[in-house]
This record gives C-alpha cells, sequence and structure tokens, in this order.
C-alpha cells in the first residue's frame, strides 16, 4: 500500500465524479473540465511543495495527451516526453502511458514504451472509478515508476544524463 505521504498528496487530488468517456459526448466534455481542474490542483499542490515534475496537454478532444516528464536524481535533470490516448472504454480502462524514448531499456515496459502498471495501479484505478482521473494516473502511476525505474536505469548506465552524453 501507499505510505503516507503518498496518501496526502493523493487525498488533495479532487475526486472526479462524471463517469463519462469520449464516447458520452456532453458528458465527455464535464468529465474533461474535472480532468482538468484535478490536474491542475495536482500540479499547483507540486509547485508548492517544490515537486514539480510534469507538464501535460491534449488535443482538442481531450482524447490524445503528450508532454513532458522529468527526474532529479543526483542534483541532473532526467527529462522525457510522455504521450497516452484516452482508452474508448474511459474511465472503466486507465490510460497507458508511453514514454518513448526508454522502450526496450527496462523489463518494466511493453512495446512501444508503455509502462508496465498491471500489477500495482490497474487493480487500484478498478477500484476507484470513476473517482480517479489522469491525476491519479499521473500521482499513483507515472510517479512511482518514474522513482523506481529512471535511478535503477541510471546506476546501469542504460541512460546517461544528456550532458555526460556531450561531453
Amino acid at each position: 500500500m501507499a505510505d503516507e505521504a503518498t496518501r496526502r498528496v493523493v487525498s488533495e487530488i479532487p475526486v472526479l465524479k462524471t463517469n463519462a468517456g469520449p464516447r458520452d459526448r456532453e458528458l465527455w466534455v464535464q468529465r474533461l473540465k474535472e480532468e482538468y481542474q484535478a490536474l491542475i490542483r495536482y500540479v499547483e499542490n507540486n509547485k508548492n511543495a517544490d515537486n514539480d515534475w510534469f507538464r501535460l496537454e491534449s488535443n482538442k478532444e481531450g482524447t490524445r495527451w503528450f508532454g513532458k516528464c522529468w527526474y532529479i536524481h543526483d542534483l541532473l535533470k532526467y527529462e522525457f516526453d510522455i504521450e497516452f490516448d484516452i482508452p474508448i472504454t474511459y474511465p472503466t480502462t486507465a490510460p497507458e502511458i508511453a514514454v518513448p524514448e526508454l522502450d526496450g531499456k527496462t523489463a518494466k515496459m511493453y512495446r512501444g514504451g508503455k509502462i508496465c502498471l498491471t500489477d500495482h495501479f490497474k487493480p487500484l484505478w478498478a477500484r476507484n472509478v470513476p473517482k480517479f482521473g489522469l491525476a491519479h494516473l499521473m500521482a499513483l502511476g507515472l510517479g512511482p515508476w518514474l522513482a523506481v525505474e529512471i535511478p535503477d536505469l541510471i546506476q546501469k548506465g542504460v541512460i546517461q544524463h544528456k550532458e555526460k552524453c556531450s561531453q
């Protein structure tokens, strides 16, 4: 189970109320508003805690999301592109986040750079439909994945900081 700090962070993310996906037209617009409000609150809380670690934006329909995430290790910032599509069965099905440049570099990843969230995150998501949204996906999915995988990949020499590569 999550530690106390994670529980506190997640408790400050607004829960979503509208149980709607991309096929639900008008209700999807309401769900997207809730998603953006939750993401904005989560990012603001992270900034206030000096823990800003990602940027996200979407296409006009809110069905394709993309941005950047970063992880600080030994005072060096490692930055990665991220992307995901909203599944047609959302919110019942959680999105699959991809970090394309890490594709094939860790066993905890599927083809196409999609990170593995099967064991820990997906059961939690399933228990919290429709309350969980994209902010929860970032806080409980991508964030912990980065915290485990990036230091391991750095230690193994699989990824290097961009400044070290250019020298």
